[in-house]
């Protein structure tokens, strides 16, 4: 899955005792109603924060992971790729047509 926002949050690495590390952070979704969406990131995935601040226009690829404990379920976010998005207007603009080659434009339509 995908999402895109700003960057809201970013925290630092946290350690646990069996040598497994994640970090957390939030963007901003650009929606109507804008939603604060946290994600997490594993291991050696931290590291793709480096290249961000807060303020930054990030795409964000994830996955959805759910989970049991004690009856209770719990859901993450799951994050594994992130990349500078562009602004809004530059990703929805279309795109021109190819030229074709070696076929004559005509220069009136028909109708």
């Amino acid at each position: 899955m995908e999402l895109t926002g700003k960057m809201k949050v970013i925290g630092e690495e946290k350690s646990f005792p069996s040598g497994f590390t994640k970090r957390e952070f939030v963007i901003t979704t650009e929606e109507q109603y804008p939603n604060d969406v946290q994600f997490e990131l594993l291991k050696e995935k931290g590291s793709l924060l480096e290249s961000y601040k807060v303020g930054d226009r990030v795409l964000v690829s994830f996955d959805v992971r759910g989970r049991e404990w004690q009856g209770k379920y719990f859901n993450s976010l799951v994050a594994w790729k992130l990349q500078a998005a562009g602004s809004a207007v530059a990703e929805s603009a279309p795109q021109p047509a190819p030229a074709s080659f070696g076929e004559p434009e005509p220069d009136d339509l028909p109708f």
